[in-house]
């Protein structure tokens, strides 16, 4: 009786203790997450604000549709309407959420007004802005979350200001693209994350040859993900085989085998913030300690654009200038430049696709971008603080396949400073070898 008493006490203290923690890594990533907006609203949003002309930006939300940028501006509880209002005043922004509530938001202290729903026709017209920011966009998923509803009822609200409404795109792209310190520290931290999980997904700590399958891979990346309270924009890991053909099967019963390149593209989502990067695994044949010669080769190749990649790009007026000056280095350094997934039958070059895009609030973020797939974005100046995803595909030509070229994938993440490209985390440097 008195031992089951004492485990019973025992069964307690552990989960009171346990519950005690828990509620320590909620406060505690709470509090990264108020430091990094009262930092953003301080040092960033008034310029991006100057930089696009919006005197006032209106972004609208409402319970069950709320915006894509909930998370940045404070979440609280959002009814039926709901605002958050940022109204430039020179040297700051002013910040107000009406409609919006809950002991979070309160106690980070960021904003200078709670106010009620019913404020905001008053409260713009003592402003009186001449141009209104709304998150309408044409190119940019993140900042396209006003509803034709929700445009509707801001024009009904406002009277005469709703014509003087207009897209906010840009002036998103620059508050979400502009980094902090604490930002790239937390993303960093992301990272360093989601390549420990990555890397020992390719292990036999994960595969025994012959039994694990792809999805056994992938399920078991994502319990990594829920046990450590993470999260990803990019749903079940993409883990693959690939061969002479090209890929041959993804996240699926496929038993992995020996002999067999796999890679694996995935992310992790911490705080407000997402990951986006690749790994590559040669599962090794019986008697054999490394990857074939011509898949080493391939892949040595690949980092070799890596480094020139790294080495090229830098701030820019436009990321399409910094894209072209790094097409430039490769071109001259012998690389041939194709379409995607378009490589050549001569097994004398290595094909090269480029996608460096922006990465941080989701796996392809919403800042300048030098990826063939946000045109748009290439327009934008590419700024220092500028957290990048630096992905490439090399195609090799391989012995092994009978010169059927061998794709290489390299992404990983990094942020752009004066000197260029640095990394945020140890990178892809090798196949990890599978036994």
């Amino acid at each position: 009786m008195r031992l089951r008493y004492a485990l019973l006490c025992l069964a307690l203290l552990v989960s009171v203790a346990t519950n005690s923690l828990d509620a320590q890594e909620a406060r505690a990533r709470w509090e990264r997450m108020c430091q990094i907006r009262a930092e953003k609203f301080d040092l960033v949003l008034p310029t991006a604000m100057h930089d696009n002309d919006i005197d006032m930006w209106i972004v609208v939300m409402r319970e069950g549709n709320l915006d894509p940028l909930w998370d940045a501006l404070g979440r609280g509880y959002v009814g039926d309407w709901a605002y958050y209002v940022f109204t430039d005043r020179g040297d700051r922004v002013e910040r107000a959420a009406l409609g919006v509530g809950g002991y979070r938001l309160e106690q980070c202290g960021v904003y200078d007004h709670l106010g009620g729903v019913g404020e905001l026709g008053e409260y713009v017209a003592e402003r009186d802005p001449e141009r209104i920011g709304v998150n309408m966009s044409e190119f940019i998923g993140g900042a396209d979350g006003l509803s034709h509803t929700g445009y509707n009822h801001l024009r009904s609200v406002l009277g005469a200001y709703g014509d003087r409404l207009v897209s906010a795109q840009r002036l998103v792209s620059d508050f979400r693209g502009t980094r902090t310190a604490i930002e790239i520290a937390t993303f960093a931290e992301a990272g360093e994350m989601s390549r420990e999980i990555a890397e020992r997904a390719f292990s036999n700590e994960v595969v025994t040859p012959g039994v694990t399958t792809l999805e056994d891979v992938a399920w078991w990346m994502s319990d990594q993900q829920l046990a450590r309270g993470l999260e990803s924009s990019f749903d079940m890991p993409s883990v693959y085989v690939t061969g002479p053909d090209g890929i041959v099967a993804t996240s699926t019963d496929h038993i992995i085998q020996r002999g067999d390149l796999l890679m694996l593209d995935w992310g992790v989502g911490y705080l407000d913030f997402y990951t986006d990067m690749k790994r590559i695994a040669y599962v090794l044949r019986d008697g054999e300690t490394e990857a074939p010669p011509g898949f080493q080769n391939a892949f040595d190749r690949a980092v070799e654009v890596r480094d020139i990649m790294k080495a090229t790009i830098k701030p820019a007026p436009t990321a399409g200038q910094a894209l072209e000056r790094t097409w430039q280095a490769l071109t001259a350094a012998g690389f041939n430049r194709i379409g995607f997934n378009q490589p050549t039958d001569d097994p004398e070059s290595t094909d090269v696709v480029l996608g460096p895009h922006s990465v941080g609030n989701w796996g392809h973020g919403m800042g300048p971008s030098l990826a063939f797939f946000n045109p748009t974005r290439m327009t934008y100046e590419l700024r220092p603080t500028t957290l990048l995803s630096i992905e490439l595909f090399a195609y090799t030509a391989a012995p092994e396949w009978g010169n059927a070229k061998v794709r290489i994938p390299l992404e990983d993440d990094a942020v752009i400073t004066e000197r260029g490209v640095e990394w945020l985390y140890p990178v892809a440097d090798r196949i990890l070898l599978i036994k």
